[in-house]
């Protein structure tokens, strides 16, 4: 008897370790990565709250947003992007869920769909100077 093959559910695979999923855990101050870095992962924030930031040549850190729990830090991983556009640090001792962008890229049907559910929860969230001046 063939097994069942469930429908693939966004949620589920953004909140649960599996293959090229891994729990990390990060210190206060802790840089989860740089403006530049390759976009190689997309994260899940389980607990703590996260700072993206661009700082300028000269001049003063720009901090573009804080996310917390449930929020998603690095689509630029999943939208096309193959560096980092901002850099991201952990605010309070973090718990992030790290999903490999390769993983995405296996099932192009599933990165389809969790990618379209990441990108519509927040929109402008790593961009949100850009998307309000829009």
């Amino acid at each position: 008897m063939a097994k069942e093959r469930l429908p693939f559910n966004p949620k589920t695979f953004l909140a649960t370790v599996g293959v090229g999923r891994e729990m990390m855990s990060f210190k206060k101050g802790q840089t989860i990565y740089s403006l530049n870095d390759a976009a190689d992962a997309l994260f899940v924030i389980q607990e703590g709250k996260v700072k993206l930031s661009v700082r300028p040549p000269v001049g003063k850190e720009a901090i573009l947003d804080i996310l917390s729990a449930g929020d998603f830090v690095g689509k630029d991983a999943i939208a096309g992007q193959s560096r980092r556009t901002a850099s991201a640090s952990a605010m309070t001792n973090c718990n992030l869920l790290r999903i490999k962008k390769k993983n995405y890229a296996a099932r192009p049907d599933n990165a389809r769909k969790a990618g379209k559910y990441v990108l519509g929860i927040r929109a402008s969230a790593e961009h949100p100077i850009s998307a309000r001046l829009g």
